[in-house]
């Protein structure tokens, strides 16, 4: 195994690791109706490095067997992660667009979950849910386009695309 091949896979590792302690030291606010998973912030390495579609997917499945919705939680919530991430790795333009993914995916899937498993209101889960990932969203464009004006941010992770991206 090569050199790059072992770097991809730690650093993957370390992705799945932040997202998961992001999201249990948050589990209050991470979890249910009203919640703001601040991990998914970490959906934007994918803009930069499409392999983390992986590490940021595992660390939502490893966070989501924590989750009081069950095995629901893994299956949906994982699977609106996972497709969120492949669309911002491979079809966003701009980062701002990478924004939209993740809030309308997670929005309706989570929101029919909750629908689906605690009977809540369909139209009303999904507003709240959408709202949530509009803030961890937001934050994370916040941190990356702060953190795109330090030099040699994007050596960290090995950034291998979009470096000169805008807004």
């Amino acid at each position: 195994m090569s050199n790059k091949a072992v770097y991809k896979i730690a650093s993957n590792g370390i992705v799945a690791a932040i997202y998961f302690v992001l999201t249990v030291i948050s589990t209050p606010f991470a979890f249910g109706q009203i919640q703001i998973r601040i991990a998914e912030a970490l959906i934007f390495l994918c803009f930069f490095r499409r392999d983390f579609v992986i590490g940021v997917t595992l660390g939502c499945l490893l966070s989501n067997l924590t989750s009081p919705l069950g095995y629901w939680d893994v299956l949906v919530g994982t699977g609106a992660t996972l497709v969120s991430s492949l669309l911002v790795a491979y079809l966003s333009p701009r980062l701002l667009v990478a924004c939209i993914y993740p809030v309308v995916l997670n929005a309706f899937a989570v929101g029919w979950e909750l629908f689906y498993v605690l009977s809540l209101p369909f139209w009303e889960s999904v507003l709240f849910v959408s709202i949530g990932e509009a803030i961890a969203v937001f934050l994370g464009y916040l941190f990356f386009m702060l953190m795109k004006k330090r030099k040699g941010f994007f050596e960290v992770f090995k950034a291998e695309r979009n470096l000169d991206f805008k807004f």
